[in-house]
């Protein structure tokens, strides 16, 4: 029992709730950047080049559709098959839609890490006060100094 007691103590402590928050408020986030780049980012882009950003592919195989046909026995053909092969391609736009949301996702997070880091900074440095216990010392052996 020791060993899930040792778990419980540790899935308790704040830092892994705050652990659970942020992961859930990061792929909310995630999402909402997502939308930003596929939704602004993309179209305005598009408008520059000519096509949507995330669509840019580059080929290297085309695809056939598949076709099927069946004709009577006077000599035509009976029937003709061909089956269906999708089309092989880079998709390079798709890429750099994913690697500006992580750019975007990235910088975000500096901004938070770079503000709470200087929120403790402020914390630190602003001096305790110290007890009333030292104080009463000092007061004692100031008083008799004199």
């Amino acid at each position: 029992m020791g060993m899930m007691k040792e778990f419980k103590d540790f899935a308790m402590k704040g830092n892994l709730v705050d652990i659970a928050v942020a992961f859930v408020m990061g792929g909310a986030f995630g999402k909402v950047v997502t939308s930003f780049t596929e939704g602004l980012v993309a179209p305005l882009v598009g408008m520059l080049t000519g096509n949507d950003l995330s669509k840019n592919v580059f080929v290297l195989k085309k695809g056939i559709a598949a076709q099927t046909e069946i004709k009577d026995t006077a000599g035509n053909i009976v029937q003709n098959a061909v089956d269906a092969q999708a089309e092989v391609a880079l998709k390079w736009g798709a890429f750099i839609t994913a690697v500006v949301d992580f750019v975007i996702v990235a910088f975000v997070m500096f901004l938070v890490i770079k503000a709470i880091n200087s929120m403790k900074k402020k914390e630190e440095a602003a001096p305790a006060a110290p007890a009333e216990d030292v104080v009463l010392l000092r007061e004692i052996r100031d008083a008799l100094k004199k």
